[in-house]
């Protein structure tokens, strides 16, 4: 988990959007936001390309868990269903890997609210970047 904090720490965009790691294992991660003025839209509610940002990241740690060291993975799909506008508050995105395969890996997303409803769910799909392979 160190490691990957560190690894988050490089990202300007997760540093901007305020990210951080609640919890890693093979195959999960959580994340969370603290969110504030700049997350919000029109409607005084979290954008919900911050939220589909949360489930991305979230989502490639989850994925990052589950294949050898050294490949870099690149987000193919990202689809993201919004259930309940997210006021504000604490955030939570709870990614898990559902199968990696030789060529992709498919995992889902919840992202909950600071009362613990489900806000929103996402199922992303991860290739392998240019000159890697998912493969040993």
């Amino acid at each position: 988990m160190v490691a990957t904090r560190r690894h988050m720490k490089r990202s300007r965009a997760i540093a901007m959007l305020g990210f951080a790691l609640e919890a890693v294992a093979k195959g999960r991660a959580v994340l969370r936001l603290d969110t504030r003025a700049h997350h919000k839209q029109l409607n005084n509610v979290v954008h919900g390309g911050i939220l589909a940002a949360m489930a991305d990241t979230a989502s490639a740690i989850a994925a990052y868990t589950t294949v050898p060291a050294g490949v870099a993975l690149a987000t193919v799909e990202l689809k993201i269903n919004y259930l309940e506008g997210v006021p504000g508050g604490r955030v939570r995105a709870e990614a898990r890997v559902l199968r990696t395969g030789r060529n992709f890996v498919v995992t889902e997303c919840e992202i909950f609210d600071r009362g613990g409803t489900l806000a929103a769910k996402a199922l992303l799909t991860f290739g392998a970047a240019g000159g890697h392979s998912l493969q040993r």
